[in-house]
């Protein structure tokens, strides 16, 4: 008997303690659990967050004297294990808009804090983008205040940063880049295939990122981190989700979301399902004519017919539709394994490449139709993680991966009957291994390997429209295979509080394999085939002579390998142009230094500024070319001058970011952010041209208000202008998509927009949000975007969660 009662006390005292080591985290002015809260054990670098009740159990911690709970857009709270048992394990977290040391994962795949890196990363969070209410992935980039967004379309977004674009920076998910072979110098558009509901964090790394990443990382590295299955910490099952409806005036756009947790103690699965509806968009009242929507294209009875349109200020056509799917399930038998697996799949309508039908030829459109179709986008993601100290390392994680991208292109010119449907395909294996191992209490070190192989398949179709009778046409890829090998090692040695040392060094071997198709196009080479290797490093210093001073400098060299669209296409660049393949590329590479500078006072308070200068050599750009000796070639029925993508210019951008935080007390906040760049490039004549991937300044300035229910931001988001003479000359000759100047040249105004975003909880459950933006109704395009931005928008939706 005593034996019995002797063995259930001690299996109560086992679940008192069990239930004693789970820490809580809470809202303090809400007291709503938060989750996705890391808990960081300074020492051994060891962290876990917590799931959605704000619970994370820290019984690996029990003898930590300094246990860290960081969460961005609240303070932090450094204790003891012993204090947070005394306090009953509960934690309650002050919002602030002031970010001192935030935990990233992106500059290495493991998570360091920001105080630690050279490079300088911008984190953009949860609680911001809920509050701002972005439509889309590549709106939600600029809650930053440090990204530059191209349209060329409503379905678009493609970021400039510091002086560099499209495949010159990456996209990772959940730690896979999503860049593919196909990936193009022109504007791209794959990040809107992300769900912006489904991202629980956004790192942006400033400059080059080949050590981590590999190709194709020379401007910035985009950091996208999705939803993971939270598991449950007690018996209780753990059942969280969410229920979301949007809608915004300036497009009708209709959006609907439901996200659902389910938790047990090893097992967790997460689903969610979005779907977006957007209308034409509606342009400002006050702003250039040029901008205005006259006249569109309708076909009607085998006709082309051109349209004046009621209401200029509606962009047609540029409406789409878009569906997001994502599921996730996590395995973690013990503290030391952890399995995930996660399917996301994105399906949009086809929708217009509205820049297009801007353009104009003998009096009339340039186009009936032309249009992106269905931009499909998947991927398999199966990650094992794995802790344990021994030889080799510390945490180690093996990721296989699998995307299947699908997108085309159909265009037809005016009062033509022959459509054009160019699609291509490609499959992308990836392999990532990635190892941490603490070398000893100054050293730790981050090393790992990366295969990526991509495959392309490209066909082209040309369709009678009234008789509805096809036959084969040009693709514009040549069927391609294209394939990198990578492996890196980086280090990070503390010599003391005040002097960090970071150093990383990668190898990589790239392969292309090309098999052209002479049929239509008499290319004087039926095969391309190469096979190189790039060598990049990074050396930064960061020094903090004081906790409220922080100075780093980093040096950094990237590559980008040439790709299938690089060595392969076929494509109109711009009117009375057209891009044909050369197969002699090799890798550009880029030199980059940054400096920066931070300094807080006191909790209320923080200034930094960041200074670049980057050397782009042997850089892949569009020039004149000859093929079989001719330098024109009919191409859709027009004589056109023949280019390529060629090495064959320097390019040098330089400038800085700066911005203040700052807590002014009883719940206001004031921030401000500028960026500045400016970007050169060598012409054919050894002329220099202003880089066309160069931003004008831009910035955004907010005041911020939080209570415990109310949620509230007025802000600016402003743009410089650039003027015909500091044009590109590749803008040039697109002054359709400009504004005209006193002298009749394009030309791209400044501009800046009013706006005012609020939140208020109703109840536990229930949050309504509201925006109204640009209320001045300006009518504005930011500088290379062939559409013009929203009009006066008034934003509500509703969120209710469980």
């Amino acid at each position: 008997m005593i034996k019995k009662i002797t063995f259930i006390f001690f299996l109560l005292l086992l679940n008192y303690t069990t239930s004693a080591q789970v820490l809580t985290v809470l809202n303090k002015e809400t007291k709503e659990p938060l989750e996705q809260v890391t808990i960081f054990n300074k020492l051994t670098n060891n962290y876990v967050t917590t799931n959605g009740e704000g619970q994370a159990d820290i019984s690996d911690f029990k003898y930590a004297e300094t246990l860290e709970v960081r969460f961005l857009g609240f303070k932090t709270k450094i204790k003891s294990y012993e204090a947070f048992k005394q306090n009953n394990f509960l934690v309650h977290l002050t919002p602030t808009i002031l970010r001192i040391d935030e935990i990233v994962i992106s500059a290495t795949k493991w998570k360091q804090k920001t105080s630690d890196l050279a490079t300088k990363v911008s984190v953009i969070s949860p609680q911001a983008v809920g509050l701002m209410n972005t439509q889309t992935a590549a709106d939600l980039l600029t809650v930053s205040g440090k990204v530059f967004m191209q349209k060329s379309q409503q379905g678009g977004g493609s970021p400039l940063i510091r002086g560099f674009a499209t495949n010159r920076l990456l996209y990772t998910i959940d730690g896979v880049r999503m860049n593919n072979a196909i990936f193009r110098a022109g504007n791209i558009q794959n990040v809107i295939s992300l769900d912006p509901f489904t991202i629980e964090e956004t790192e942006i790394i400033f400059g080059p990122g080949s050590v981590i990443y590999g190709s194709d990382a020379i401007g910035a590295v985009m950091s996208f981190k999705t939803l993971s299955p939270s598991l449950s910490l007690d018996d209780e099952t753990l059942i969280t989700g969410n229920a979301f409806t949007r809608f915004s005036s300036a497009n009708e756009e209709k959006t609907y979301h439901a996200d659902f947790n389910l938790g047990y103690k090893k097992w967790a699965f997460v689903t969610s399902l979005s779907y977006n509806d957007y209308g034409d968009l509606r342009m400002g009242s006050n702003g250039p004519e040029e901008y205005l929507r006259n006249v569109y294209v309708e076909r009607q009875n085998n006709e082309d017919i051109v349209i004046t349109n009621k209401n200029p200020k509606i962009q047609t056509p540029s409406g789409y539709t878009q569906t997001n799917l994502m599921q996730k399930v996590r395995f973690k038998p013990n503290e030391k394994w952890n399995f995930e697996y996660g399917f996301h799949l994105s399906e949009t309508s086809s929708y217009a490449r509205y820049d297009r039908h801007l353009r104009t030829k003998d009096g009339n459109p340039r186009y009936g139709e032309w249009s992106y179709g269905p931009q499909k986008w998947m991927m398999n993601n199966f990650e094992i993680n794995k802790k344990g100290s021994n030889s080799f390392y510390d945490d180690v994680t093996l990721r296989l991966t699998y995307q299947k991208f699908d997108e085309s292109r159909i265009s037809r010119d005016f009062n033509d009957n022959e459509r054009e449907t160019r699609t291509e395909r490609v499959d992308a294996y990836s392999t990532n291994l990635d190892f941490s191992k603490s070398l000893s209490g100054k050293s730790k070190l981050f090393y790992g390997t990366e295969y990526v192989f991509n495959d392309v398949n490209s066909k082209g179709v040309n369709t009678d429209v009234d008789t509805n009778i096809s036959q084969t046409g040009p693709s514009r890829y040549p069927d391609s295979n294209w394939s990198s090998l990578g492996i890196y090692v980086s280090n990070q040695y503390n010599y003391s509080k005040k002097w960090v040392l970071q150093s990383g060094l990668r190898y990589n071997f790239y392969s292309l394999n090309a098999t052209f198709d002479t049929t239509f196009y008499p290319f004087p080479f039926t095969e391309a085939n190469l096979n190189d290797g790039a060598l990049t490093g990074s050396l930064g210093l960061v020094f903090r002579p004081e906790e409220d001073w922080l100075l780093s400098t980093n040096f950094s060299t990237a590559f980008r390998s040439p790709n299938v669209d690089d060595v392969g296409k076929i494509f109109d660049s711009e009117p009375g142009s057209v891009v044909v393949p050369n197969p002699d590329l090799k890798a550009e590479y880029a030199y980059n230094t940054d400096i920066s500078i931070a300094k807080t006072f006191g909790d209320y308070l923080k200034i930094e500024v960041t200074g670049f200068y980057t050397n782009l050599k042997d850089a892949m750009v569009i020039r004149d070319f000859t093929l079989n000796g001719e330098t024109e070639i009919m191409y859709d029925g027009e004589l056109s001058n023949v280019q390529a993508v060629q090495n064959a210019a320097n390019a040098n951008v330089y400038g800085f970011q700066t911005g203040f935080e700052a807590e002014l007390g009883s719940g206001i906040g004031f921030s401000s952010t500028l960026s500045y760049q400016k970007g050169e490039e060598e012409l054919d004549n050894g002329d220099i041209s202003p880089s066309r991937h160069a931003a004008p300044w831009f910035g955004s300035t907010r005041l911020t208000y939080n209570a415990s229910k109310l949620k509230a931001q007025l802000y600016a988001d402003y743009s410089g202008s650039v003027a015909y003479e500091d044009m590109p000359e590749s803008e040039i000759a697109k002054d359709y998509i400009y504004a005209i100047d006193a002298n009749g040249n394009p030309y791209s105004p400044s501009y800046i927009t009013l706006n005012l975003k609020t939140s208020y909880r109703f109840t536990d459950n229930l949050l309504i949000s509201t925006g109204l933006e640009n209320i001045t109704d300006k009518r504005y395009r930011p500088y290379s975007s062939g559409i013009a931005s929203p009009g006066r928008n008034f934003v509500i939706s509703l969120k209710a969660n469980i």
